[in-house]
């Protein structure tokens, strides 16, 4: 996962579709080099998971993701134990053994690698290299916070049935939160930190272009324009990047060329997802269509 450059960066990550700015791709190029996990946040729908997905496209590696919630513990994002598969292969034993069966070498066979489950965490320290996205961190617990960090200070972690397991080329770590609520200072200062804000007009008028090829520079101009204005507006949700593109598909699945309030009016269901916001934009269509 060798890069030159944070220029090299960002044009690979063009190559695969993420248009990244130089903030990012600096971000993303210092995670790498410097093998420290990355931690973004920023408003829902800036692209901070898509940024992921396209490091592991880029980097020609596997993306293992890892989405938080609340009550995630240790045992959900590391590893299980098959106990379906490991009381069939017990009850196998038995009848093998006539009744002979030696305990502690049955205990030892339950507890192999046939048997064991790797969740994210334990799949990323052994399949390394590899993109790990610890998605929506904000979201878990206190408590998993904690392990995580463990997990990420030292790259290895102990199955106590099974041993250590270390990963032999640190994965390329990325954290994003919405900030819901503010992660703990033990964990940011193990990571690089970058904040991703919406794009600025003209890139945001390039991801739709590179997104949709046969998208017109006027329906274009007039989607991201418009989204622009809608994140200013008091909404319960306002559009991230995915929606930009989502209501600029969904016109051009109505072979319309360019954004009018009638068009507008029945497509909003692609850009706004409550149905507060939609009626209250609904009502000024002419501010939001203007410029």
């Amino acid at each position: 996962m060798s890069v030159p450059s944070p220029q090299d960066l960002a044009a690979t990550l063009d190559g695969v579709g993420y248009l990244a700015d130089e903030g990012v791709a600096t971000a993303a190029f210092l995670a790498l080099r410097m093998r420290r996990p990355l931690f973004c946040e920023g408003e829902p729908g800036t692209g901070k998971t898509s940024l992921a997905t396209s490091l592991a496209q880029a980097l020609g590696v596997p993306l293992i993701r890892l989405q938080c919630h609340e009550g995630l513990d240790a045992t959900q994002a590391l590893y299980d134990w098959d106990f379906p598969r490991q009381l069939l292969h017990l009850r196998a034993l038995e009848a093998a053994s006539d009744g002979q069966l030696d305990a502690d070498m049955a205990e030892q066979s339950l507890y192999t690698e046939r048997f064991l489950i790797a969740r994210p965490l334990l799949r990323a320290l052994r399949e390394a290299p590899c993109v790990l996205l610890v998605d929506e961190i904000d979201r878990a617990d206190d408590e998993f916070e904690a392990f995580l960090l463990e997990v990420l200070s030292e790259n290895a972690v102990t199955v106590p049935e099974f041993g250590e397991v270390r990963a032999d080329v640190a994965p390329l770590v990325v954290l994003t939160s919405n900030r819901t609520r503010e992660v703990h200072d033990a964990l940011k200062r193990r990571c690089l930190y970058h904040w991703l804000e919406h794009p600025d007009l003209t890139r945001e008028i390039q991801i739709l272009r590179r997104r949709l090829p046969g998208i017109g520079d006027r329906l274009a101009t007039q989607v991201a324009g418009a989204v622009r204005r809608l994140r200013t507006a008091e909404l319960l949700k306002p559009p991230g990047v995915a929606e930009t593109i989502d209501w600029a598909e969904a016109l051009l699945a109505l072979g319309r060329t360019e954004l009018d309030a009638a068009s507008a009016a029945v497509t909003l269901g692609a850009v706004l997802k409550y149905r507060e916001d939609a009626d209250r934009v609904r009502g000024d269509l002419d501010r939001l269509l203007a410029g």
